[in-house]
């Protein structure tokens, strides 16, 4: 039997991270509860003070296909590689240049978003398609695959 997952991103901002992963992965930041037009009425209603009010936020696949991915305030800042990350698919079905070519405009993309370029890895055939390696706006490495 297959489970849901639901990724959980440690960071300092996490209305300013979930906006980012939004645009990368094509998903949506998570609506406020039902009767309320904002995230900030719904908290104000919940009793939640203004300083907690970025302690976390959500993404959703707006498909409902892919996970939802959480973030939540935490109080040290990132310190070493990630263990884990994220590889989004950027170039499906493309090789060669061309999927070089894709990867690269994506890449422009999600810099002007606020990501850093980090390396660029050539294709190496059979086994190797050739990918880029980004970082989120708190450096978190993720690939263009």
């Amino acid at each position: 039997m297959s489970r849901d997952i639901q990724i959980t991103v440690d960071c300092a901002d996490p209305g300013e991270l979930a906006t980012f992963w939004a645009e990368v992965l094509g998903y949506r930041v998570q609506d406020p509860p039902e009767g309320f037009a904002t995230w900030d009425d719904a908290l104000e209603a919940f009793g939640v003070p203004p300083e907690h009010r970025n302690d976390a936020s959500a993404v959703n696949d707006p498909d409902g296909s892919g996970p939802r991915v959480f973030f939540q305030k935490v109080p040290e800042g990132k310190q070493v590689k990630n263990r884990v990350h994220l590889d989004v698919r950027a170039a499906p079905g493309l090789a060669g240049e061309e999927r070089m070519a894709a990867l690269e405009a994506e890449a422009a993309r999600l810099v002007g978003l606020g990501a850093t370029r980090l390396e660029r890895h050539e294709p190496s055939p059979p086994l190797q398609a050739g990918h880029i390696i980004l970082a989120d706006p708190e450096g978190n490495e993720f690939c263009l695959d």
